[in-house]
């Protein structure tokens, strides 16, 4: 047998990659086993694809709204080749994972194994008819998309966001089961290419800041989405038609609905069987493998990070995590694999974007130290002048001047929850972020407006300010 890897790799997904970067700069004998291909979800059916669809299909609404500008589109309107759309897509993937083939990463000093892992012991792993030994291991094998056990559903020739991009026809009716960001990004998606939709689930974006789903329903509904809230009971396919049986969650009233295409979408599920973890010592559930503050299992020498674990499935935090988890497994010392501060987005248009506590939330830590401070797009004017009003920026705070979170749905939100999770992660309070000059008009400089009259609201209703005014008076 050869001589142990300082660090095995296993899953090549957006944590993989990043593991092993850091490993390569660390100087460790490294090698990346995958069973599918480099780059994972994220890369060929997850943020690559769908951004790249969602570009395509902003084109086609800004087309359509061109004449209320004055700009003349054609007398036909906008027409749409959906081949020609997944092409675009496709080429984007090919753009992206040029970067990421297992040559360039062998070219680093890397052994890529691609196949089927399997521990065969705590420091053994079978892969096809090769045994690779590790001192170290860490498990970056991603999620996959969960389907529920609604009756009727195996049946039938349902697509998963695993499938959605190699489509080359537009539905004329596209059934979307499941609300949450990977069902609501498609739906909208599909809706501006042409396609009647519609969104099955108990709410729009039901795990987001409440007011985010009653934004989001809203422009939905105006872009001719339809959207039913209930829980599927039942589903069939005959004759290229599905039939979909919808339960009202309050009145348990039943619908039927029927479409050409149905696209589920209520999650993901960490990839945990098939590997023999349980051979390894590692401990794992249906909900994901068990790890420490640390990002390491209950054996010691393994290390876990990204979706695999089933916390937030966001390709930027299994890409920290990742690094955290390297660190960890060949330096000395530890570094915390956990935080509270996790910004993600969701790529609708508007944007939606979130970062720590709600208000609730945070009601439940801090009582009536923490209050939520809010202003409308409406009262930005890159907004006005970009005809963006759907939307807000919603901090909530703690008495002390503490950003506690954040939600924003606006055209740039992915970009202006960066600078709140920044101010978070360095203890940057409102007064802050109000003092930092931002560059008008851009959508950043409404947080610092808000930011300013909830400071100023703050010194003239204290002491001090109200000494001043008596002063100033």
């Amino acid at each position: 047998m050869n001589e142990p890897y300082d660090l095995v790799i296993i899953g090549a997904g957006s944590a993989g990659l990043t593991a092993v970067n850091f490993a390569r700069q660390f100087g460790a004998k490294t090698a990346l086993v995958e069973r599918e291909r480099i780059g994972g979800d994220c890369t060929w059916v997850g943020c690559v694809p769908s951004k790249a669809l969602l570009h395509a299909a902003k084109m086609v609404q800004s087309a359509r709204a061109a004449a209320r500008m004055g700009l003349v589109t054609g007398v036909n309107g906008v027409s749409v080749d959906m081949v020609q759309v997944r092409d675009y897509v496709q080429q984007t993937i090919a753009s992206v994972c040029q970067y990421e083939t297992p040559q360039i990463i062998a070219e680093q000093g890397v052994d890529v194994i691609l196949g089927e892992a399997h521990f065969r012991d705590a420091y053994n792993l079978e892969v096809g008819d090769r045994v690779i030994a590790g001192k170290k291991f860490l498990l970056a094998t991603g999620a996959h998309p969960f389907v529920p056990p609604i009756p009727g559903l195996a049946e039938t020739p349902f697509i998963t966001y695993k499938q959605i991009f190699d489509v080359d026809r537009l539905p004329q009716h596209l059934l979307t089961l499941g609300a949450g960001p990977i069902g609501v990004e498609l739906a909208q998606a599909y809706g501006r290419l042409g396609a009647q939709v519609t969104l099955i689930d108990v709410g729009i974006l039901p795990r987001e800041d409440a007011e985010v789903g009653q934004v989001m329903e809203g422009v939905l509904r105006r872009e001719g989405v339809g959207c039913v809230r209930g829980l599927a009971t039942a589903v069939s396919h005959q004759d290229g038609q599905f039939s979909l049986t919808v339960a009202d969650t309050e009145s348990e009233a039943e619908t039927t609905l029927t479409g050409g295409m149905l696209l589920v979408a209520v999650g993901r599920r960490p990839n945990v069987e098939g590997m023999g973890l349980a051979e390894a010592g590692v401990a794992y559930g249906r909900d994901g493998i068990q790890v420490n503050d640390n990002l390491q299992t209950a054996a010691g020498h393994i290390y876990a990070a990204g979706d695999c674990l089933g916390g937030h499935q966001f390709t930027h935090f299994a890409s920290w995590q990742a690094y955290k988890a390297v660190r960890n497994a060949l330096l000395p010392g530890s570094s915390k694999g956990h935080s509270d501060i996790v910004p993600w987005t969701i790529f609708t248009d508007p944007e939606v974007a979130q970062v720590g506590l709600t208000l609730v939330e945070a009601q439940v830590q801090y009582g009536d130290q923490a209050t939520v401070i809010r202003q409308s797009l409406d009262r930005v004017d890159r907004a006005m002048t970009d005809d963006a009003l759907d939307g807000f920026i919603k901090m909530v705070r703690h008495k002390d001047g503490r950003i506690l979170g954040a939600a924003i749905v606006a055209p740039r939100a992915g970009e202006m929850i960066a600078e709140v999770a920044l101010a978070m992660q360095n203890n940057i309070k409102l007064a802050g972020m109000a003092h930092t000059i931002h560059p008008y008009p851009g959508y950043a400089i409404g947080m610092q407006a808000l930011a300013a009259d909830e400071v100023t609201h703050d010194f003239v209703n204290s002491r001090v300010g109200r000494i001043v005014r008596r002063l100033a008076g």
